[in-house]
């Protein structure tokens, strides 16, 4: 049997779809690296990046061999040991070193899973740079969402969901013409407090107890944002900038089993949904993809097996986050980096013990309401805007 000739193996690795992941030991990253090994004739990791798990991305790095290792919390310099990571790698430091990642030539698509603002600048170098930009984080587009579509607008770059709820609307999407959608519907599992009432959230829930979400594995932020329905909220905000709809045009339902991850109607009366069971791997590899499908590595629906299907009104009074989301996705301005600043402290807070469940999306009302709002913020003032909101939670009494 011939051998490929080196020619031909250069250009078979040249047509591989070279990734950088940003945020390569959080949930996110190990199912997109789960994707990659999958189909590893065609997709290539091209770098990762860490902030404080650098001894897990060593070991990654060891396995898929990427040109670039990055630790975001220089800090943590002293501490990295060089030999850990296979020959091949070049370790670097420090946020500028992930932007640098995020916008080289050589990489042709980047995986924003780096939770929280923190992974606006490595989105915002991606998209400066035209790349395809497969966005699990949703706070960049909550913080900065018309800014951040008005770059992609003029770099030619591609923004495509990695959300479940976010990836299903996409999906549903192709089915029609963007004039011809009267509405989304994004579905929540409800979280670990589905059913219960408001009396009960502020007396009984613990850390441990919001931290056991009944569908997915995720980071602790993410699962705490599950169950104050906080994620919801910032869902919507990110939809409408995502899709340019007006917020009176998404709407939420609970749905228990995860397996409609949204719908989309159009104003046929049609209604369009995506279903599959929860696992982030097929969002993530459709984002990569698009817009081919490749031989999944997710579980399938089993159609022999009796299933129901539940839906069901959230309760806005419990749930008060949710209220919080449809205002900022109306206002705009700069109340999306406010929000998304104030609940990621008053989570550190609640984790630590030194919040109440009940009080984060009471704090966050407060704060959000004592801001001076600019209509049409540049991206420094959004930054300093997230910086005042920090602060003001921090300060946030009980």
């Amino acid at each position: 049997m011939k051998s490929e000739s080196p020619a031909l193996a250069n250009a078979n690795q040249q047509s591989r779809n070279r990734i950088a992941l940003l945020g390569s030991t959080g949930s996110i990253g190990t199912s997109c690296l789960d994707v990659i090994a999958a189909h590893s004739d065609r997709l290539e990791l091209a770098g990762v990046t860490a902030h404080r798990r650098w001894q897990s991305m060593a070991e990654q790095c060891r396995r898929f061999n990427p040109r670039w290792a990055i630790v975001s919390n220089a800090d943590n310099r002293s501490a990295v040991k060089a030999e850990e990571f296979p020959q091949g790698t070049e370790v670097m430091f420090g946020p500028e070193a992930v932007e640098r990642l995020a916008s080289h030539p050589d990489v042709d698509t980047v995986v924003v899973g780096i939770v929280g603002a923190a992974g606006l600048r490595g989105a915002w170098a991606a998209i400066e740079s035209g790349k395809r930009v497969a966005i699990a984080n949703k706070e960049t587009l909550v913080v900065a969402g018309p800014l951040v579509m008005e770059l992609a607008a003029r770099t030619k770059a591609e923004l495509i969901p990695v959300d479940s709820e976010h990836s299903a609307i996409f999906q549903c999407l192709q089915s029609g013409r963007p004039a011809d959608v009267k509405r989304i519907i994004l579905t929540a599992s409800g979280g670990p407090f589905r059913g219960w009432s408001k009396n009960r959230l502020e007396t009984e829930v613990t850390v441990e107890r919001a931290l056991a979400h009944p569908t997915w594995q995720m980071g602790p932020k993410i699962t705490v944002d599950s169950a104050t329905m906080m994620n919801k909220a910032l869902e919507i905000i990110e939809a409408r900038w995502l899709f340019g709809l007006n917020a009176d045009q998404i709407s939420v339902v609970v749905h228990p089993q995860s397996i409609v991850h949204s719908m989309v109607e159009f104003v046929d009366g049609s209604v369009i949904a995506q279903l599959s069971p929860p696992d982030m791997k097929l969002p993530i590899q459709y984002a990569l993809t698009y817009p081919d499908r490749w031989p999944g590595v997710s579980p399938t629906m089993d159609w022999t097996q009796s299933a129901q299907l539940d839906f069901q009104v959230p309760d806005m009074d419990a749930f008060p986050a949710l209220q919080l989301g449809f205002e900022v996705a109306q206002r705009g301005g700069a109340t999306g980096a406010v929000l998304n600043a104030a609940n990621e402290v008053a989570v550190e807070r609640f984790l630590e013990g030194r919040l109440r469940f009940a009080d984060i999306p009471r704090a966050c009302r407060e704060i959000l309401n004592a801001h001076n709002d600019d209509p049409h913020p540049t991206l420094s003032e959004l930054l300093r805007q997230d910086v005042w909101a920090r602060e003001e939670m921090r300060r946030w009494k009980c």
